[in-house]
């Protein structure tokens, strides 16, 4: 009975021991895609099967590239503390944790992600005592709208020592675009157009130029498209004769406008006779002067009409 007692306790120790180590587990998404310039969460949680009574540190830690790298990342807290903790998040960091460690939540967060964020990531959990170090990774996908950044003409040097032109077209995207060229002259063959990749997220490509020549560059991937041409048309020059012709068009239609009200005044209604007072005193002075002879002359009127009054000199014989 005393022998078999220790192989008992051994296999209940061996199951429980077991059980535990199975209840310790880590949860990370294998990818996440987050386009250049916004903000991206990587999840990463954790289970254990004393998180009740659990009175110890819990470290969390980021690392980036290689498993055994140095962590960019690290904060810690204790599983029965009350406080906020400390260094773990913050909205001035660039690095801070989304979610509370002891609730099980250890996901990163990272602002306005650039070119160089995109990689792997390792997720790492700490804890005090006998606990085992949880470790996973995940990959953080970064994605950049194809775009040209730069078409010129380059001088070359040939075998023969002489030197050729060739339209360079800079263009930048991820995943890396396709690009291909556009003649509105000739046409182009494969062997003549020379691509290749200068950068996680650039390349180069450019073909023979001369100066007859109107070529366009295009650059394509899932995310969209962009071209450009050389030489740049006159885009701009119509533009700007769009704009004066429709500023013209509008003074014309103002102008037009004024002149029609100026024309559509009210006529003068004031009688034409609106100096009679005038006209009265006038007869008033004539009437008084001397007479010469038998004959005065006074100003006689009659109306002809309401807005009318027409004035004749008669010859009163005394």
């Amino acid at each position: 009975m005393w022998q078999q007692t220790p192989c008992f306790c051994l296999v209940l120790s061996t199951i429980i021991t077991g059980s535990l180590v199975v209840s310790l587990d880590m949860k990370v998404a294998p990818v996440v895609t987050v386009p250049r310039g916004e903000d991206a969460v990587l999840s990463c949680s954790f289970t254990h099967p004393r998180q009740q009574d659990y009175s110890g540190q819990i470290i969390v830690k980021w690392l980036a590239r290689e498993s055994q790298a140095l962590p960019f990342f690290s904060c810690s807290i204790k599983n029965d503390s009350v406080e906020e903790p400390s260094g773990c998040s913050g909205s001035g960091l660039r690095y801070s944790l989304r979610g509370d460690p002891r609730r099980g939540e250890l996901s990163l967060l990272i602002r306005q992600v650039h070119d160089a964020d995109n990689g792997t990531y390792f997720c790492r959990v700490e804890l005090d005592g006998w606990w085992k170090t949880l470790q996973k990774e995940t990959h953080l996908y970064v994605t950049a709208n194809p775009q040209i950044l730069n078409l010129s003409v380059v001088e070359t040097r040939s075998g023969s020592g002489g030197a050729t032109q060739r339209l360079r077209c800079e263009a930048e995207g991820h995943p890396l675009p396709t690009v291909s060229w556009r003649s509105a002259s000739r046409s182009l063959s494969e062997d003549q157009v020379q691509t290749s990749q200068v950068g996680p997220f650039r390349l180069v490509s450019s073909v023979p130029y001369q100066e007859e020549d109107v070529l366009t560059c295009r650059v394509e991937s899932r995310l969209g498209g962009a071209e450009r041409r050389y030489p740049p048309g006159n885009s701009l020059l119509i533009g700007l004769t769009a704009c004066g012709l429709i500023v013209l068009l509008l003074l014309l239609l103002v102008t037009g406008f004024i002149f029609y009200r100026r024309n559509r005044a009210p006529p003068d209604t004031s009688p034409v006779y609106g100096n009679a007072d005038v006209v009265e005193n006038h007869r008033l002075q004539r009437s008084d002067c001397p007479a010469e002879g038998d004959v005065e002359l006074q100003a006689v009127y009659s109306v002809l009409s309401l807005n009318s009054v027409v004035y004749s000199p008669v010859n009163l014989q005394q």
